[in-house]
């Protein structure tokens, strides 16, 4: 590896593993979209529970969960097709390499398949978990007894945002998985490549979360319901 490449590695990483902490500290100095829509599904949790039907709120799990269900599919079909590259022999990574590849050693080009295939994996990982989280989010919302004591109602809707907010913080991680793994994609056809699609994805992530019309409108309903 050049030290071009050893660069353009460590910015994909500080970039992919510190994504999370800066969008922290963004969210705790004037809010991000991630961290509008903890508030929004709180206050979804809480009409919830002054619902005497939950079936619109079971509906709206269940997109969620088909959502999560074929984001996992997609990405299992994604790690077969690079992990059967990886682990195909030399002449299916020679194969690989003859569609555009920079020309590399074998073990070079292994590298480079390996971190898009960690992304993915790490990804999967995610939309797993989330899955598990949002069948447990629409157990509780099944379960939810009928409350009449509103400090009872705040205390349930309290504990079901707190299962629902990591359950969706979770699908968002894995989505986020799919745009550094095309950064990580890139670096085969060059570390500059990877350098360029590092920041890419880096800096339309912070737009979405920042700056994007999606965010400015949560981030207006948010206001309006007062949290």
């Amino acid at each position: 590896m050049t030290w071009f490449d050893w660069a353009a590695l460590a910015l994909f990483f500080i970039c992919w593993l510190g994504y999370g902490p800066i969008l922290k500290f963004i969210g705790r100095h004037g809010g991000s979209l991630n961290d509008d829509m903890i508030h929004v599904r709180r206050a979804w949790m809480t009409s919830m529970t002054h619902r005497e039907l939950k079936l619109i709120d079971s509906q709206l799990m269940g997109h969620s969960i088909n959502s999560a269900s074929f984001f996992a599919s997609t990405n299992l079909l994604l790690i077969a097709a690079v992990a059967g590259i990886l682990f195909g022999g030399e002449a299916a990574l020679k194969g690989f390499a003859f569609v555009g590849a920079e020309q590399v050693p074998v073990r070079m080009l292994e590298a480079k398949l390996a971190l898009v295939l960690i992304c993915l994996a790490r990804g999967f990982l995610d939309f797993i978990w989330a899955l598990r989280q949002m069948n447990y989010t629409l157990a509780m919302i099944g379960a939810a007894p009928e409350i009449h004591q509103e400090t009872d109602r705040k205390a349930f809707s309290a504990a079901a945002a707190e299962l629902l907010n990591p359950a969706l913080s979770s699908f968002s991680q894995g989505v986020r998985g799919y745009y550094f793994a095309l950064a990580a994609a890139a670096w085969l056809f060059g570390p500059l490549w990877l350098a360029l699609g590092v920041a890419s994805s880096f800096s339309l992530l912070i737009y979405r979360q920042e700056a994007s019309p999606a965010a400015r409108a949560i981030r207006s309903a948010r206001r309006l319901l007062g949290d």
